[in-house]
């Protein structure tokens, strides 16, 4: 008696990008989305549509938000939605539904907490660039006061890609909180695409061993690393170094915890006397910022120079910043002033 014939299985669905790369795929620029209309029910439309009640209601609330931080950012913020709007999709996520709201957040510690004083905006070409700084203060709160100063001070106003830590690309709703405020995690693929984008590139080349110093170590750099030099050359991008004062006395550390640090897969784990105020503790100490942008640092060669050629270009660049942070120091009347 012949076997029975056995049924063809269904072919198997191809497994997904997701499902093949895992957690790595975050890391990578996204495809454009398949544009579709979106339809609102009309109740929701009512309610939340650019004429609905809670339209109005928020608009109207942000308003009076805006004008208590800055009478000129409130004239200046249509025109700071629309600089800051890419023309084409985005490949890293950024939104500027998202961005809008941080922009509120980051206008009021810019103009009201840290009181920022800003120089040098005008050395700041058009098209790309790195901007390069000196990074501390235990929170990257100095990039986002960078990145504000682009935006808020700057005229047209600039959208700042900042190159972040791939541990915090690990971190949930931290991580997509980044990526739709424009935010890039900081490997060199990523940064060659922005440049041809001709972007705004914020470069921290101390990386978690600047922003993580105890305050004995305070305004002194550590080593850089020669990343954004051989990105620099390559895409024949300028440098302008920038000067961050007033971010090291925000949360004054005394002690870094680098054995717990490891345990967790941390950069740091930082110790502070403000810790012991409790809930209070949390919020940085008011002092005043004072960003300084030096003149831009045109770098000759192609980006297959030796290490010795890049260590000197690495150089240079530290030693600008070097000197921009001992001249703003002396000129600083205190720390909140």
């Amino acid at each position: 008696m012949p076997a029975p014939r056995r049924r063809p299985s269904p072919p198997r669905k191809p497994r997904s990008p997701r499902s093949r790369l895992g957690g790595d795929v975050s890391l990578a620029p996204l495809e454009p989305p398949p544009t579709a209309p979106v339809v609102r029910a009309p109740s929701a439309q009512f309610l939340h549509g650019r004429g609905g009640a809670v339209g109005r209601v928020t608009r109207e609330l942000a308003h009076r938000f805006r004008t208590a931080i800055d009478s000129e950012f409130d004239r200046q913020y249509e025109r700071i939605l629309a600089e800051l709007g890419p023309g084409d999709f985005d490949p890293f996520g950024f939104d500027l539904g998202y961005a809008r709201y941080a922009v509120h957040f980051a206008a009021a510690l810019y103009r009201r907490w840290f009181r920022c004083k800003v120089r040098g905006l005008e050395n700041v070409p058009p098209g790309r660039a790195l901007l390069v700084a000196n990074h501390s203060g235990q929170l990257p709160i100095d990039g986002m006061m960078i990145a504000t100063a682009l935006i808020l001070d700057h005229q047209p106003p600039r959208l700042v890609r900042s190159m972040i830590e791939k541990w915090a690309a690990t971190l949930p709703v931290v991580s997509t909180f980044f990526a739709r405020c424009g935010q890039v995690v900081g490997i060199p693929e990523n940064c060659r695409i922005l440049l041809e984008r001709e972007e705004l590139i914020l470069v921290f080349p101390e990386g978690a061993r600047g922003i993580s110093k105890t305050i004995d170590r305070a305004y002194q750099l550590e080593e850089f690393g020669a990343g954004f030099v051989r990105l620099a050359l390559e895409n024949r991008a300028p440098i302008v170094p920038v000067a961050v004062v007033g971010a090291e006395e925000q949360y004054p550390s005394v002690l870094n915890l680098r054995a717990l640090a490891d345990v967790i897969g941390a950069p740091a784990v930082p110790i502070s006397p403000l810790f012991l105020l409790g809930p209070l503790g949390l919020l940085p100490l008011p002092t005043r910022y004072h960003i300084t942008f030096g003149r831009p640092i045109v770098l000759g060669g192609e980006g297959d120079e030796d290490d010795e050629q890049v260590a000197e270009h690495v150089r240079v660049v530290r030693s600008a910043i070097q000197d921009l942070l001992r001249r703003t120091l002396d000129e600083r009347k205190s720390i909140f002033g």
